[in-house]
């Protein structure tokens, strides 16, 4: 009788278990649910994240929305997937694969580490580059020389228009971007000319409020990665691959809304160009305009800061993927120019011919300073101006290049 009773406390309690097991996992994809609608996924996104969880063992499917490392893990391996199966051109997917991003962006755009701001003056950094705008005369160049609880020391900002200007008692308004953070303006006035850290400065006057002009709206990251250029006519579509090289420079960050890039000699904003490169070996075009410059004298090099033009799903999703860490290791620096659909390549393609001075590639000053048109890259040099743009062969109209 006793062994009766014991037999049935044991069985009761398994039952108990098993029940139990059953509820919280269905109360676990009850709350899945929930928790997938809140950070904005369709029910059918939904069904393919648990799909997605399950291919990745997560065993707390939950925690996709609770931990970076569980999401990058199901990313990674979704990229995985599409590569190897071939699904890469599916529209449906690559949406898929988008949305995912999306969240992935705000995931990390949230992090406490992101989200920090500064609201005085006082706390800008020294070295911080600044824009500084002179009501009637024009936006002048400047960085933080030194930061003090009273004054700011910032350096004279160059240019032939305040060559010979007086500063003193002028009022100025103050623009700068902090990395990771934001845009910031503030009000000042110049109160004197002085020599600071042995730099001729400006000392003015702090804005104990500063105006937030404009948060990050993606994440960019670092990179220094070969690339060709192109000036783009404004008929052209965007983001139309080249099989000929453009002008030679180097990506030095990227995000799905645009990028930096570094070329010889100067430049000028408003121009609308493309960058190509390679990611994944997959050829990437990145058509935008050149919103700001920054013209480093010393190498006479400029960096280009280009906005892009809305992307398709499929390009944004690869450089997503690098802006991420979710594509391999084994890409390669130069970018691959295919015959694309019976189309030759023009002998001056990435072939591995050698010549001795590239016809689109970053030339010498002496020989950029002549104002003579340079031979298939669709623009002419003035004397004034010292880099070509590596122009698309369908652009036959002449153009002041950079």
């Amino acid at each position: 009788m006793a062994i009766l009773i014991v037999a049935l406390i044991v069985l009761g309690l398994f039952f108990l278990v098993v029940s139990r097991s059953k509820k919280e996992k269905k109360g676990n994809w009850v709350q899945f649910v929930a928790r997938g609608r809140e950070a904005g996924f369709s029910f059918k996104e939904i069904e393919m994240l648990r799909r997605l969880a399950a291919e990745c063992d997560l065993e707390y499917p939950n925690s996709l929305f609770e931990s970076q490392n569980q999401l990058d893990k199901c990313i990674r391996s979704m990229v995985r997937s599409i590569k190897m199966s071939g699904e890469s051109e599916e529209r449906g997917t690559q949406d898929f694969l988008s949305k995912l991003y999306d969240y992935r962006q705000k995931v990390e755009i949230n992090k406490p580490h992101v989200s920090y701001s500064i609201t005085n003056s006082r706390q800008i950094s020294e070295n911080q580059t600044l824009r500084v705008l002179v009501v009637g005369t024009g936006v002048f160049k400047s960085q933080v020389i030194k930061n003090s609880s009273q004054y700011i020391n910032i350096s004279r900002p160059a240019g032939a228009k305040n060559a010979a200007m007086s500063w003193i008692g002028t009022k100025i308004s103050v623009y700068f971007w902090r990395e990771e953070d934001a845009g910031y303006v503030f009000d000042s006035e110049v109160v004197d000319e002085v020599f600071s850290l042995g730099f001729p400065s400006l000392k003015i006057t702090h804005g104990d409020s500063l105006f937030r002009t404009q948060k990050r709206r993606s994440i960019r990251t670092k990179m220094h990665k070969a690339a060709f250029l192109y000036l783009v006519p404004t008929t052209e579509p965007s983001h139309k691959i080249e099989i000929d090289p453009g002008l030679k420079c180097f990506i030095e960050d990227i995000s799905d809304t645009g990028c930096a890039v570094t070329v010889g000699g100067r430049a000028d904003a408003g121009l609308r160009v493309k960058v190509q490169f390679a990611l994944d070996n997959t050829a990437i075009c990145m058509t935008g305009t050149v919103r700001s410059i920054n013209y480093r004298d010393e190498a006479n090099r400029s960096v280009l800061h280009i906005e892009a033009e809305p992307l398709p799903n499929e390009i944004r999703n690869h450089i997503l993927g690098e802006v991420f860490g979710m594509l391999p290791d084994d890409d390669e620096d130069e970018l691959p120019f295919r015959v694309l659909d019976g189309e030759k390549a023009s002998p001056n393609a990435d072939d591995g011919a050698s010549n001795d001075v590239p016809a689109n590639d970053v030339l010498p000053n002496d020989i950029l300073a002549d104002g003579v048109p340079l031979a298939g890259l669709g623009g002419v040099v003035s004397e004034e101006v010292t880099v070509g743009i590596g122009a698309p062969r369908s652009l036959t109209q002449e153009t002041d290049g950079f």
